[in-house]
């Protein structure tokens, strides 16, 4: 759920990387924090746990576009993978706009990322969101590994919704990029539907 930040004439919208543990969600926001020029963004904020942390940061996109005059502004966040902190992820949740599940290619990681994409689902209905309407990019991370699932394979098992799907090696920034902007597009696009400013 967008806020209007009408004194500074800007829309900020959350987007959150949801997915299993080193999976790559920590290594996108990085990319992605990199990338960004310095006036364009604020501090990385790290929340450290014993085994997970989560990142936060936002950014205002200068090629973005605006809507009504106003620009949009994104925040960034990355959930714990691991379920023990499911209470962490619902609250992160809270107001989001979109998200990017991050799979992680590997063979044997097949079944963490379908529980991972379950519990997304299961604490987005209890937030009061359906997945179907909510932004989605599926990002099939570490394709560069030798023991990488098929796209056919990882489609089947994790893209029942039919979301916009891309490729990635996010240590190399492949991928990262491609993702971002396919949610903020598809948040953009709700935005336009459905402002009144």
């Amino acid at each position: 759920m967008s806020f209007i930040n009408y004194n500074a004439k800007e829309i900020h919208c959350k987007v959150v990387y949801y997915g299993p543990s080193l999976g790559g969600k920590t290594t996108n926001i990085q990319r992605v924090y990199q990338q960004t020029t310095e006036d364009q963004k604020s501090k990385l904020v790290a929340l450290n746990t014993d085994v997970e942390r989560t990142l936060f940061f936002d950014f205002l996109p200068l090629n973005i576009g605006e809507i009504r005059g106003f620009k949009t502004r994104f925040h960034l966040y990355t959930v714990p993978g691991q379920v023990i902190y499911d209470a962490s992820r619902k609250l992160i949740l809270k107001g989001l706009d979109g998200v990017i599940f991050v799979a992680d290619s590997q063979e044997e990681r097949l079944d963490e990322n379908i529980q991972a994409l379950r519990n997304l689902e299961k604490n987005l209905e209890q937030q009061g969101y359906d997945i179907k309407e909510v932004p989605l990019v599926m990002q099939y991370n570490k394709r560069d590994l030798a023991n990488a699932s098929s796209m056919a394979t990882l489609r089947s098992a994790l893209n029942s919704y039919n979301a916009p799907e891309f490729e990635a090696t996010a240590s190399e920034g492949r991928g990262v990029f491609e993702s971002l902007k396919s949610v903020s597009k598809s948040i953009l696009n709700v935005l336009k539907g459905g402002t009144s400013i």
